[in-house]
């Protein structure tokens, strides 16, 4: 999707209403007694303190400091980690994650097949029992997880990771295209191949973001 003239913006907003697949992310799980504590020694985001009612955007760095993948990360239960990130990076990151494992009680798997990934936007998103401004915040429906997002333009965003076997959420079905295009609008950067080790977080604002 492009926008030719910034000043026509809010006529298109309303193509922001819907349900769009995700299908350039992927899911990496994290299980094992140490798995919170082994991703939160490799990201910027602190996962010890992370509640079962809220994911975190983060970014995990080179040792220079440059972010070599983006994540929105979040617990399942206490021995349950699920990372979203962009796909064309998803098994290069597992291997850079997991030589950092040694001796923890972590393992690491691509889960993609496991999880469908959903981005409802507009009039499909969902109440949610937290406050309106309640950025990433979290909140489970059986073995989903519906995740609050970042607006684009003001227009209300949210996340829907479940497994692959059950149903999809409801709402009019929305391109892809349109959806990337909201994630612009949105601000918040998801690193892709084209970009690993392009970036500091602090170029990306991941600190005013909740990176």
């Amino acid at each position: 999707m492009r926008i030719n003239n910034p000043a026509n913006l809010q006529q298109e907003i309303h193509l922001l209403n819907g349900v769009a697949k995700l299908t350039h992310l992927g899911v990496i799980k994290i299980e094992g007694e140490d798995a919170v504590k082994f991703i939160h020694s490799q990201v910027t985001q602190d996962f010890s303190l992370l509640g079962l009612d809220a994911a975190r955007l983060a970014a995990f760095c080179s040792i220079k400091g440059r972010i070599q993948a983006s994540f929105i990360g979040f617990k399942r239960d206490t021995n349950l980690v699920l990372l979203i990130c962009s796909q064309d990076i998803l098994e290069s990151t597992i291997k850079r994650l997991s030589s950092f494992v040694m001796r923890a009680k972590a393992r690491l798997s691509n889960a993609s097949e496991e999880y469908a990934l959903y981005g409802l936007a507009g009039n499909a998103t969902k109440d949610m029992a937290t406050p309106a401004d309640a950025m990433w915040s979290k909140l489970d429906i059986g073995e989903a997880s519906l995740i609050r997002l970042y607006p684009a333009s003001g227009v209300f965003r949210q996340m829907w990771v479940a497994p692959a076997t059950g149903p999809r959420p409801q709402g009019t079905e929305m391109a892809l295209a349109v959806w990337l295009w909201g994630e612009v609008l949105s601000a918040v950067t998801t690193i892709t191949a084209q970009v690993v080790e392009a970036f500091i977080p602090q170029m990306l604002n991941y600190e005013s973001i909740g990176g």
